[in-house]
């Protein structure tokens, strides 16, 4: 495997568990805006996408630059949205740091 797609790879499934692990373990504890509907859905829906796209990317298919284009674009708008209910700066950077990746494999 392409050593890009491998760091892809990586920075989706580490998006994954932080958004996961946060939704479910501290935004479900710090309540208010941490539990938004849109934003925890966004988290949800972000952490899958990850999931989602570090999949595709594992199978080889030439898809993949379809998931991580949309991977990138939630990526993107979970890290905005976490910066803007604020006390997430591990969410924030997994997913910048996904985001910036998924562009990569995406081009």
């Amino acid at each position: 495997m392409h050593h890009d797609m491998q760091a892809c790879i990586d920075a989706c499934l580490d998006c994954y568990r932080t958004c996961f692990s946060t939704a479910a373990q501290h935004c479900l504890e710090a309540g208010g805006k941490h539990t938004e509907p849109a934003h925890f859905r966004l988290m949800l829906a972000c952490a899958e996408m990850c999931r989602a796209s570090a999949a595709i990317m594992l199978t080889g298919s030439p898809a993949h630059k379809h998931s991580c284009a949309a991977c990138a674009e939630i990526c993107a708008a979970c890290a905005a949205d976490c910066e803007r209910v604020g006390d997430m700066e591990r969410c924030v950077a997994a997913c910048h740091a996904c985001a910036e990746e998924c562009r990569k494999m995406a081009a």
